[in-house]
Parts: C-alpha cells; sequence; structure tokens
C-alpha cells in the first residue's frame, strides 16, 4: 500500500519531470558534418537542416545521418543530466550517486 507521504513524493517527481520536459523543449543542440548542419530541441525534436551548396548531393544521406546521430546522442546526455538533478532533488538515488556506492 502507497503511503501519503510516498504518494505525494510521486505527484512531486511527476510535477519536475513535467516541469524539466518544458524545460527541454526549449534547449537547442546543434551537430556539423561536412557543411550538413542539424539542429534539434534537447527533447530530441528536429528543428532544422542545413545543407552547404557545395555538399556533393551523393555524400548527403551519409553526412545527415551522421549529424543527427551526433546531436542525438548530445541531445540525450543534456537530458539525462537534467533529470538527474530532479532525481538527485527528490533524494532519489542518480547515477553519480550509484557510482559511488559501488566504488
Amino acid at each position: 500500500m502507497v503511503s501519503f507521504s510516498q504518494a505525494k513524493d510521486m505527484f512531486r517527481l511527476q510535477k519536475e519531470a513535467k516541469k524539466v520536459k518544458k524545460e527541454l523543449k526549449k534547449i537547442q543542440v546543434e551537430a556539423e558534418a561536412h557543411g550538413v548542419s542539424v539542429v534539434i530541441s534537447a527533447e530530441q525534436e528536429i528543428l532544422s537542416i542545413n545543407i552547404a551548396a557545395d555538399v556533393p548531393r551523393e555524400k548527403i544521406p551519409e553526412l545527415l545521418k551522421d549529424a543527427l546521430n551526433r546531436a542525438m546522442k548530445k541531445a540525450q546526455v543534456v537530458s539525462a543530466e537534467k533529470m538527474q538533478s530532479v532525481m538527485g532533488e527528490m533524494g532519489m538515488p542518480t547515477e553519480q550517486g550509484m557510482r559511488g556506492m559501488s566504488e
């Protein structure tokens, strides 16, 4: 059975997670691969793609994939850092805290 205190903490965590999600929409991450640049939100939504005029047409798919993958990885790091701060505020173990426990 869930106690009132646990339910209150869960509600607070849910509220904080929604707040972080709104913040992530506002954060922009950019990556570039030889003339192909992409901008995505930290929530991993593509915001823009720019391809320089001198990029060979046959290389666009490969370069676009590379730039998107790098931008997504950056966005995942930003998102994880934001969520870790929320988890830490809630007194829940974060990845850093878990590492410290295993050492």
